[in-house]
């Protein structure tokens, strides 16, 4: 199998809408913002006028995409961040709310350890729980009151679920975990938002990430197949649609999802994903 390289963002391909809160002044923050789904998400909402504050560890890569949001005109502030450190999360909400008012959260960093429960590392257990479940849990009770803060109250946290938050597959457990966790996070602050502050999930399948390309000879060796039988018959095996999304479709559903059009979309999750979790 080939190398499937991370699609290039074309501005045709990304979602614009009109939306009052779509301007400069208001922040959009990103994790994850140094590649994948991250970067295409913190690009699709700057190319909608936010002010977007990027955070990643990687600050190489992180300041790639604040030059790839400029080249379309958007407006990106990198912001290192090591998600497993309180101090920087606190710190970069901070930096955040300088660059405006903070409205809108997107939590997508997340990293993958393919292995069966019994075999599990517990270190990495607790790493995957902190990046993916106790940072989007910290950031949102750090952007909450600036949210509820704001001229009109209101604000919008959107989480990168899966169809792992549907469904669970062998040798996954921690990645099923924290993304059903995630659901219920962004269920329990829409309980408590009384329609002002809303979240939500994004539940894609495979998407053309260096995430999902990396977990690829883990899952042949684990499954006892080759690569190309882990792309057509693993991952791609229940999805009615044969391709991977790109990444720059899933940042188009989190910019959807903090819009006027989504004002409806409280505690909900929007399932893109080919068919794979309601067709089989």
């Amino acid at each position: 199998m080939g190398i499937i390289d991370e699609p290039v963002i074309k501005k045709k391909d990304i979602l614009a809408l009109e939306d009052e809160h779509f301007h400069s002044g208001n922040v959009c923050i990103v994790t994850g913002a140094a590649s994948g789904i991250g970067r295409a998400t913190a690009i699709v909402a700057a190319v909608n006028g936010l002010t977007v504050a990027a955070l990643d560890i990687d600050e190489k890569r992180g300041e790639e995409t604040r030059k790839m949001a400029e080249a379309f005109g958007g407006k990106v502030v990198f912001i290192k961040t090591d998600l497993t450190k309180d101090a920087e999360m606190e710190e970069a909400v901070k930096a955040a709310a300088d660059l405006g008012t903070v409205k809108f959260l997107a939590n997508i960093a997340g990293i993958q350890h393919i292995d069966s429960v019994e075999n599990f590392p517990m270190e990495t257990y607790d790493l995957m729980q902190a990046i993916m479940l106790r940072a989007p849990f910290y950031l949102s009770k750090l952007t909450i009151p600036h949210m509820k803060a704001s001229v009109d109250g209101t604000g919008a946290i959107g989480n990168m679920a899966s169809v792992h938050a549907h469904i669970c597959t062998k040798n996954k457990p921690v990645y099923n975990i924290t993304k059903f966790g995630l659901r219920a996070l962004a269920q329990s602050i829409s309980a408590e938002g009384e329609g002002k502050i809303r979240a939500f999930t994004v539940s894609a399948g495979y998407v053309r990430t260096p995430l999902a390309l990396k977990q690829i000879p883990d899952q042949a060796r684990q499954r006892g197949v080759t690569p190309e039988e882990v792309v057509r018959e693993v991952m791609m095996g229940r999805s009615q649609v044969k391709e991977m999304m790109k990444p720059v479709e899933v940042g188009n559903l989190f910019v959807f999802g903090f819009s006027r059009f989504a004002n409806y979309l409280v505690g909900g999750d929007l399932l893109f994903d080919g068919g794979m979790v309601l067709t089989y």
